[in-house]
């Protein structure tokens, strides 16, 4: 096992972010956070990290106990923060060499470059990247140290699905290298499409924890109709941003109900990790 958490803690004079969390992550696996804002994900991987103390846990790296995370850990982790500045006249390679030269083992920069998908902006100044090749080129730094483990701290916000879809791809890539990956998402068709375990947070407890496909089967939801909210759909379901979701046993019956009050433009699917999210907190993933 790479890492165990048990009865992890923090507190804020009389905020508790942490309310006493456990869990683990085993080699090989992308295991994912999945929470709103405010959720505790930042906190939890921030401690993992070394960036902040906790209050009180236990904390196993590798099979081995530890009570702070210093340079032995931290060589064989690597970590993409929420929000990353990096020193914007240096290029491309001339970042990646300097973050290189902080480690005793790594990988070559020029590997790297190519592994992100950025040898034609070598050269390029930082400052001169765009939004998803910066952030493809923080996410080279999270592992120009060859990790065992590597954070990744949601790693896809605010950018486009095209290069949202890059990231996934080397983030999978990780994973058939042997890599393991803890990932914090709001995005529940990230932690859907990529998780091998999900961990369901919220206000600083785990509600859930299990497979993607289990704990949607496990949740007990059958089939989902959505229809646009309004005057006529509100009393129907659940109000969840400018949809109204109905969970329901007998489809017909329900589609027939939506028709009779004149609406037309309705979905019916499968239920998802954000329907289970929602069926458990009673708010949508992402408030």
């Amino acid at each position: 096992m790479i890492l165990k958490v048990r009865n992890l803690e923090k507190r804020y004079g009389k905020l508790q972010a942490l309310k006493g969390i456990s869990f683990q992550v085993e080699e090989g696996t992308i295991f994912s956070f999945l929470g709103p804002n405010g959720a505790g994900k930042t906190t939890t991987v921030e401690i993992l990290e070394g960036l902040r103390y906790k209050t009180l846990g236990e904390i196993y790296y590798f099979g081995r106990k530890v009570e702070k995370i210093g340079p032995e850990i931290k060589e064989r982790i690597g970590v993409c923060l929420q929000k990353t500045e990096l020193f914007k006249e240096l290029t491309v390679i001339e970042t990646l060499k300097l973050f290189r030269g902080f480690y005793r083992k790594g990988l070559d920069p020029k590997d790297v470059l190519e592994i992100v998908g950025l040898q034609e902006k070598e050269k390029s100044r930082v400052k001169n990247l765009s939004g998803g090749q910066y952030q493809r080129l923080v996410l080279g730094l999270s592992f120009i140290n060859d990790p065992e483990l590597i954070f990744l701290d949601e790693p896809t916000t605010g950018l486009d699905p095209q290069s949202r879809r890059h990231i996934w791809d080397i983030i999978l890539t990780f994973k058939k290298q042997g890599k393991t990956v803890f990932l914090t998402t709001h995005y529940m068709e990230e932690a859907e499409r990529l998780a091998d375990v999900v961990c369901i947070i919220d206000n600083g407890e785990i509600i859930v924890s299990g497979k993607p496909e289990e704990l949607i089967k496990q949740s007990g939801l059958k089939v989902i109709v959505e229809v646009p909210k309004n005057a006529k759909s509100i009393n129907l379901g659940e109000i969840v941003e400018d949809k109204v979701i109905i969970e329901t046993e007998n489809v017909n019956s329900t589609i027939q109900e939506v028709m009779n009050l004149g609406i037309e433009n309705f979905v019916v699917r499968h239920p998802t990790l954000e329907d289970v999210f929602l069926k458990l907190t009673g708010k949508g993933l992402r408030d």
